[in-house]
């Protein structure tokens, strides 16, 4: 069940050849000439050639920011806008084991940090794409939202697996399909809205329908955030008061008070101002840990997460505050492996899987913006010039590497290693960096910035 052909190419030579598929009903299509493939293949050369010219920088890390660009563009379905987390399915986070998933899919979560990175490069044309593909995906009930859907919004996405398939390297199952898709991940409201918020600021459309429909998503996570969920690493291991998840049901209310203070839209806003208040207070009650001076992975157990970054990037607490500063000691004790970051203990089961993979590579990203925000500039920049020495020959990421075996793991290439990269680097390069602009809060304190730190 398999064709093979074989050619032997000199320096300096060519060789054409076509791959034609067409369903068995219909006539073969006919080869195209070797002079047809050289235009084709010129065409589709100067697309890519002048879509890139279109990005100036003068960033010291401006290659490779234009590399991740071209990248998320590759990952763009060039109709609908969607964007898919990676190009492939199955290949492992641990090699050999079983933690392999289907990514090919559009996941809500990464909204914010993709609006962040195109606008921040200005890519506005895609990026006014990402959010109109954005809006028609989660339109409908709010209580029917998924957390991921096909690219061009399809929702019928179960997992299964192929046995016939050995997988990458011995790595079973593959799967096909997505068994996330069913759960409840609290964080994506906040995303969501976090997205809508940063298109309005930005001057993309949003009218009455778009307000319309986050006004709904508001009104349903209001019933719902206290429940338990699954969490932003999708846990198979039973729902739990994930702190991140408490942190980004708080960011829904802060964007849509904030939006409703900076662009008179109309609201409950006093309501929305005391949920807001609700959800802090208990994140910081009920999340910490006073005795360990540190944020929790979840409520009343004392395991890390590196999602825990994200409390001062996205305005929940101020860089300066002991117990974010706490938490960033603890995870540089706790998940820093060979200076790269791990998502969490795959040793505490929480994910119902084998213990054992990767350091994941955009929680590191999120260590460099962490260490902006800290005004840590000489860390942030090392811990940056490490994580490009990680890319391949071609500039690509992966979406977790093996410091001991000096491999990049996981679906390949990665949209959210990417986009994490283009954020850091902007975070870097600028005052206006991501990191800084996300963590604001409805009232920004007037700062100087300190001996080192990006110019205005």
């Amino acid at each position: 069940m398999r064709t093979v052909g074989e050619f032997t190419l000199r320096e300096g030579e060519e060789a054409s050849f076509v791959l034609n598929w067409s369903p068995s009903f219909r006539a073969a299509l006919p080869p195209l000439s070797g002079e047809a493939l050289t235009e084709a293949r010129n065409q589709v050369h100067s697309f890519w050639t002048g879509w890139a010219a279109a990005f100036q920088s003068s960033d010291p890390w401006g290659d490779a920011v234009l590399r991740s660009l071209l990248t998320l563009k590759a990952l763009a379905h060039w109709e609908t806008g969607g964007i898919v987390a990676a190009a492939t399915t199955s290949l492992p986070e641990q090699l050999g084991g079983p933690r392999n998933w289907d990514y090919r899919f559009c996941w809500l979560r990464d909204a914010t940090f993709t609006l962040y990175a195109l606008i921040g490069a200005g890519i506005l044309d895609e990026a006014k794409a990402w959010h109109e593909w954005l809006l028609r995906a989660v339109a409908g009930a709010p209580d029917d939202l998924q957390i991921l859907y096909g690219v061009a919004g399809e929702r019928r996405l179960q997992e299964f697996e192929i046995p016939w398939l050995p997988g990458y390297e011995g790595s079973a199952p593959v799967r096909i399909g997505n068994g996330a898709v069913g759960q409840l991940q609290l964080d994506v409201y906040g995303e969501v809205l976090d997205a809508f918020y940063v298109a309005r600021r930005a001057g993309l459309s949003t009218g009455d329908a778009t307000w319309a429909l986050e006004c709904s998503l508001l009104l349903h996570l209001e019933a719902i955030w206290r429940e338990p969920d699954e969490g932003i690493w999708e846990v198979r291991g039973g729902r739990r008061h994930f702190t991140h998840s408490k942190v980004m049901a708080w960011v829904a209310f802060d964007r849509a008070v904030r939006s409703i203070e900076e662009f008179g839209l109309e609201g409950p806003l006093e309501r929305w101002r005391d949920v807001r208040a609700a959800i802090h207070a208990e994140v910081c009650a009920r999340g910490y840990d006073a005795k360990e001076n540190t944020f929790v992975q979840s409520f009343g157990d004392a395991s890390l997460d590196a999602s825990l970054l994200l409390i001062p990037i996205v305005g929940f607490l101020p860089p300066d505050d002991p117990r974010v500063q706490g938490t960033v000691a603890a995870i540089e004790r706790r998940l820093l492996r060979d200076g790269f970051v791990l998502r969490y203990d795959t040793g505490t089961a929480v994910d119902g899987l084998p213990p054992g993979e990767g350091a994941f590579l955009a929680c590191s990203f999120w260590l460099v913006d962490t260490y902006v925000l800290l005004g840590r500039y000489d860390e942030a920049h090392a811990l940056f010039e490490r994580l490009l020495a990680l890319r391949n020959d071609v500039g690509l990421l992966a979406e977790e590497y093996d410091p001991h075996t000096q491999r990049q793991l996981g679906n390949f290439p990665q949209a959210f290693s990417h986009l994490a990269l283009i954020n850091a680097a902007h975070s870097l390069s600028t005052w206006e960096g991501a990191a800084r602009l996300r963590s604001q809060t409805s009232e920004p304190a007037q700062t100087v910035p300190a001996a080192g730190a990006p110019a205005n």
